[in-house]
């Protein structure tokens, strides 16, 4: 899965999908809060950085699916879940004895103390009695920002089934507010300028709502060759514009650079 040689200025991330038919196909989306210093104020899928935690041999005993991984891919879908239970207070997880979580998850108070890294994500998890379930995440795009920006991420997208018990709530520090959206609900908004969509966001939108469904989601994704996203910069008659790989799904782009600025 990685065709492209490592970075060390580029950090790993995991991102959500998260996705439900109520009674339309819907994604989960989080609005960044305005002083975040990345995509303030955008409309985004929950998700962030990779920790430290999110590699710690320890989750072996409450993961299903754990030896089915391997380190890096298991370290990344403990990060998509840890970043979605900060910032919506979703758990992709089931009890120890196979039941559901149910919609009582953990308090704002906990989910905080996770995010400012004063709790252990692990401990959160032993406490509740849960295992996360890394089946319960499908590959859905790979994306590596480009070096025209300061910070570089290398963040990979996960289609999830939302859980049908559990509430998404916005955590108030990162995220402002938490919605389910239709896809192509998102595009028009963006277009009217309604809300502010950043371009990877756009084109991963994009390319969800070529699904029907969340099933047919998650299917389309288990389907598809993954390619890695690098955007390019090329100097055309009409000025710099950022292209994808032809490959990856997204047709032919290329995006004029002041808008993805």
């Amino acid at each position: 899965m990685t065709d492209i040689a490592p970075d060390a200025d580029i950090k790993p991330a995991a991102t959500i999908l998260l996705l439900r038919d109520d009674p339309t196909f819907e994604v989960l989306m989080v609005k960044r809060h305005h002083q975040i210093d990345f995509a303030s104020g955008a409309l985004v899928f929950p998700g962030g950085k990779s920790h430290a935690g999110d590699h710690d041999p320890a989750w072996a005993g409450h993961t299903l699916g754990y030896a089915d991984f391997d380190a890096e891919q298991r370290g990344l879908r403990i990060a998509a879940i840890r970043e979605v239970f900060e910032e919506a207070g979703i758990l992709l997880a089931s009890h120890t004895d196979g039941s559901p979580m149910g919609d009582q998850i953990a308090p704002m108070n906990v989910r905080q103390a996770v995010d400012r890294g004063e709790m252990a994500f692990l401990d959160v998890v032993k406490d509740l009695d849960a295992k996360l379930d890394l089946h319960a995440l499908t590959i859905f795009a790979r994306w590596i920002t480009p070096p025209l920006t300061p910070k570089r991420f290398d963040t990979w997208f996960y289609a999830a089934l939302a859980p049908a018990d559990q509430l998404a709530a916005c955590d108030g520090r990162e995220t402002v507010d938490a919605e389910w959206i239709e896809p192509a609900e998102v595009l028009r908004l963006a277009d009217a300028g309604a809300r502010k969509v950043i371009f990877p966001t756009r084109m991963n939108v994009q390319l969800l709502a070529e699904a029907t469904s969340a099933a047919d989601c998650v299917a389309r994704a288990q389907g598809r060759t993954l390619v890695t996203v690098l955007p390019k910069i090329e100097d055309r008659p009409e000025g710099r514009v950022l292209t994808l790989p032809a490959d990856a799904g997204y047709g032919i782009v290329a995006e004029p650079l002041a808008n993805v600025m």
